[in-house]
């Protein structure tokens, strides 16, 4: 149950600053060339995977959406961004790999309801 809330605690907490066009968002999608549309549809992906981390019937598709996008981000520090972005000392990369962890925790534990597979 922690593992599920950590994820949709923070993906939800960052959209705030994607919604709002923060100036510290608009700079990583730009540098990473998919300013504004990634930041919106990035935002929009993230909030609909953090509902489905608290709906007890779509967890796992919650997780599964959560690690196909904090996968790109996650890459995209590695390759664009770097782990410190204006000067946060790594917060925004660290928070993507919690995100990762915790939604490969949550899909684990919730892998009997993804349909075909877990059943």
């Amino acid at each position: 149950m922690a593992a599920r809330l950590i994820a949709a605690i923070i993906l939800l907490q960052t959209l705030f600053f994607k919604f709002s066009g923060a100036e510290e968002s608009i700079y990583i999608f730009t540098k990473v060339g998919m300013e504004p549309w990634g930041r919106i549809g990035s935002g929009i992906g993230e909030l609909i995977a953090a509902v489905l981390l608290l709906i007890p019937s779509t967890i796992w598709l919650g997780a599964l959406m959560s690690l196909g996008i904090i996968s790109g981000a996650i890459l995209f520090h590695l390759t664009v961004l770097g782990i410190e972005v204006q000067g946060d000392g790594g917060q925004l990369f660290i928070y993507a790999l919690l995100v990762f962890v915790c939604a490969f925790i949550a899909l684990v534990i919730h892998r009997k309801q993804i349909p075909y597979i877990g059943s």
